[in-house]
């Protein structure tokens, strides 16, 4: 279903309504990796005094636990709406966004907070997928993955302006700041898609029975393990970024927001470019980053040591990662057939399984005392394993591409 040709001004409002929401999402998603200890520091005080350590991994919970919402809610969100009007669905996602993150903002124990994490995370997956149809729709044919990578850019731009300045208002006035100005900007992306989103009609005929069908393709288990495998890897080492600037680079906590924007830069242009090149060969793209993400994690493991060197390296993480994001959802949407709401939100899925990999394994390592630059290394190694995950794929498809080729002739 398609909607109906619009002004290009008109476009270009709708598709700023939805990018305000994607800028929230990269603020509540990321804005907790720049303020573990502070958050760690109120949330668990006993064990923040016995164990600094301790408490950060023990506050790292928090990302996977967002994680693993994004995780239950993308396939089971978007398979069950994916009947309805989709201008409609985004509302009330954002709607359900801006409720949650107000939970976290005003909830006083560190397993509240846990709890009002998950639930945040529910919506997010289903947003980005049925966005990304909506703005597919919008930008027109053969432009998929730049509609794609449209809905991704609030992301990604929130973590140039959005993060960094959630990391400094939560360092200077308590983390619980960042987090008011997250529910503002969903409140205010909610009154934007209620006022410029058109009517977007669903599928009537689609039930999340299935949808759910999707899981019967072979090609999209390969393409959720690349994503959750192998973006596991950037997350495993954005996740402790704050500690890795003033820990292993042992720099003064102010420098923590640039990076962050050094980061987000990186992510933005990564992003843009990841759409035009998945649109030319999707192939070479997938597997062509997750090598550049791997080979820029050693290095920046192997100069951690140097503030400039982590500025330099965190800015080729963030590009190589962000340009796989829209890449991989491509990937999913080309295997998904007829079941096109769910591919697009597992996705997000996908890389959420590999936010909450990445962030664990990361916590895992730091608690086991074996330094604040061994999360990198969890990166390298889980950058590789989606490599070898694309390898099979790419394999099996080709072999089964033959062979229905020798059966027709």
């Amino acid at each position: 279903m398609t909607t109906p040709a619009l002004p290009r001004s008109a476009a270009r409002w709708a598709l700023f309504a939805l990018a305000i929401g994607s800028f929230g999402i990269g603020m509540t998603e990321f804005v907790v990796m720049g303020l573990l200890p502070e958050i760690a520091r109120e949330l668990t005080p006993g064990v923040y005094a016995d164990d600094p350590e301790a408490a950060i991994a023990q506050a790292g919970w928090l990302i996977t636990l967002y994680a693993a919402g994004v995780v239950v809610g993308a396939p089971t969100i978007a398979g069950t709406v994916a009947k309805y009007p989709r201008h409609r669905v985004m509302l009330f996602l954002a709607l359900a966004l801006t409720v949650f993150t107000a939970l976290t903002l005003v909830l006083p124990t560190f397993e509240l907070v846990a709890v009002s994490r998950f639930l945040a995370g529910l919506p997010h997956g289903a947003y980005f997928g049925i966005g990304a149809l909506v703005a597919a729709d919008v930008l027109g044919p053969g432009k998929r993955a730049q509609g794609v990578a449209f809905v991704l850019t609030g992301l990604t731009i929130a973590n140039v302006v959005g993060v960094p300045l959630g990391t400094f208002l939560g360092q200077q006035f308590g983390w619980r700041a960042a987090f008011l100005v997250v529910a503002v900007i969903f409140a205010a992306a909610t009154i934007a898609i209620a006022v410029t989103v058109p009517h977007h009609a669903g599928e009537p005929s689609r039930t999340l029975r299935a949808e759910l069908r999707v899981f019967r393709i072979g090609q999209v288990w390969f393409a959720l393990g690349i994503g959750a495998v192998g973006f596991g890897g950037f997350f495993a080492v954005y996740s402790y970024i704050a500690t890795l600037v003033t820990e292993a680079a042992g720099s003064p906590q102010w420098v923590v927001p640039i990076v962050l924007v050094v980061a987000g830069l990186g992510m933005t242009t990564g992003n843009l470019v990841g759409g035009r090149l998945a649109d030319r060969d999707l192939r070479r793209s997938l597997v062509g980053g997750l090598v550049a993400l791997a080979v820029v994690q050693a290095l920046l493991a192997l100069t951690a040591g140097s503030i400039i060197a982590v500025g330099v390296f965190v800015f080729l993480v963030g590009f190589f990662s962000a340009a796989l994001s829209p890449t991989i959802q491509t990937r999913l949407m080309d295997v998904a057939g007829d079941n096109q709401s769910i591919a697009a939100a597992l996705n997000h899925s996908a890389l959420n399984m590999g936010n909450a990999m990445g962030a664990a394994l990361g916590g895992a390592v730091i608690a086991a005392g074996l330094g604040f630059v061994a999360p990198v290394w969890v990166g390298v190694v889980l950058a590789l394993g989606g490599l070898v995950i694309a390898v099979a794929s790419f394999s099996v498809e080709t072999r089964v591409g033959r062979r229905s080729s020798a059966t027709a002739r």
